[in-house]
């Protein structure tokens, strides 16, 4: 049985801040290219992406379709879904990620969630209704919805965010706690950072690209063995059917860009200890830091960090193949040079096959050795990570004499029991 490479969280040309390339044509291109075989379509609230994807897609059978362009990437309703609302005398932004096993269920959802807020105004709609109401709004139209909180640990717009999140799912969701199986862990944060809350260990956690642009799609994904199939994917994460549900693929966490506390406009960037050290304060303009991802778990954690809970599925660490081909070439990402070799090489292989499975020995048949030995590095985490802070990436060195000031990722300390992709 092929497995099946998702990312199910991405926007489409219809949210703000997102690229015009962001249509089912073109995701789907690109999904191929990645070796992405499953990807959520993103924003079906949206009436202008919707009428798009009822035109562009055609049923594939078990919840899911493709596109005639590209009929091997099949395709998952999903949207994104921002709560504004106000709770315990606190301002609350909650994104949650609703993924929907047809057209006939989305038009139910939409119906339902026109009555509280413009859908045409993004695609990630602003709503006035609590994460509690919307996950009820959604689960009265389908039980076989899945709903996830999105990027769990975002300061600003998340579940367990420093600015506006709560302390715990139960305190969000109240009784419909028990319906919250599966969150996401967003890029600042990594499976390994969730495994120190021990209330955390029933949930599944998943990964995706949250991809504004094609460019960006898997930079996080899921690895299923298992039928392509909406029902069959749904009780692998509402289960967390480890033999199933074989790993994620991850950013490193500290490439994301609210892994550390800092306050960007005074380029300020801290670790969890000089953030305390310096009582939460900007000691350049004296206002309060943007407490990060990293911080926020040592806060809410009840283990030390390398603990691996008994259910942990794994998680593999990559750099995208751009960005090594970039480094290599000591280039940037967006040059001639890069690009041509980018496509060379995925015109050979998919993406996460180059990544994760070629051996060394067929790396250098195909590609410039800097390449090959940068991929190496990659895999077993022999990199430099200056960390992300306050909105602002982190950067990654991959080669010596690029080193930054930086924290160094070692390698997963729990692997994969099963072989590569394909």
């Amino acid at each position: 049985m092929p497995k099946i490479i998702a990312d199910l969280h991405v926007h489409s040309s219809f949210s703000r801040a997102t690229s015009r390339d962001m249509n089912v044509g073109l995701m789907a291109l690109w999904a191929r290219k990645k070796g992405i075989n499953l990807l959520g379509t993103g924003d079906f609230t949206h009436p202008g992406h919707l009428a798009n994807l009822k035109a562009e897609l055609k049923p594939a059978g078990g919840g899911f379709y493709t596109t005639p362009l590209e009929p091997s990437v099949f395709f998952m309703l999903t949207a994104e879904i921002s709560s504004i609302y106000s709770y315990n005398g606190k301002t609350r932004r909650i994104h949650n990620i609703v993924m929907a096993p047809g057209f006939e269920v989305v038009d139910k959802i939409n119906s339902m969630l026109n009555k509280h807020g413009n859908l045409s105004s993004d695609g990630r709609p602003i709503l006035g209704v609590s994460a509690k109401e919307l996950i009820k709004i959604v689960l009265d139209v389908s039980g076989d919805c899945l709903f996830v909180p999105a990027h769990a640990w975002t300061p600003w717009f998340s579940l367990f965010g420093s600015k506006s999140g709560f302390d715990s799912i139960e305190e969000c969701f109240g009784e419909y706690s028990k319906y919250i199986h599966v969150i996401e862990t967003g890029l600042s944060s990594d499976p390994e950072m969730n495994w120190r809350l021990s209330r955390l260990d029933k949930i599944t956690l998943i990964s995706n690209s949250d991809a504004h642009s094609p460019s960006k799609l898997g930079r996080e994904a899921n690895v299923f063995d298992c039928e392509m199939d909406y029902h069959a994917i749904a009780n692998i994460l509402k289960n967390k059917d480890k033999g199933h549900f074989l790993y994620t693929i991850e950013f490193f966490p500290e490439e994301g860009k609210y892994h550390y506390d800092g306050h960007r406009l005074c380029n300020v960037s801290f670790s969890p200890k000089e953030t305390r050290q310096h009582k939460g304060r900007c000691p350049v303009c004296g206002r309060g830091l943007t407490i990060g991802v990293m911080n926020r778990v040592d806060e809410l954690a009840d283990r030390e960090s390398g603990f691996i809970p008994e259910n942990a599925i794994p998680s593999k660490h990559l750099v995208p193949l751009e960005e090594i081909i970039a480094e290599a070439f000591n280039s940037r990402v967006n040059t001639v040079a890069v690009k041509k070799e980018y496509e060379k090489l995925v015109g050979l292989y998919p993406e996460f096959t180059i990544l994760i499975d070629l051996p060394e020995i067929e790396l250098c048949k195909i590609t410039d050795r800097r390449v090959a030995e940068g991929i190496i590095k990659v895999r077993t985490g022999n990199i430099n990570i200056k960390p992300g802070y306050d909105g602002v990436y982190g950067e990654i060195s991959i080669f010596s004499e690029r080193s930054l000031p930086a924290t160094i990722k070692k390698p997963t300390k729990i692997k994969p029991e099963q072989g590569g992709l394909f």
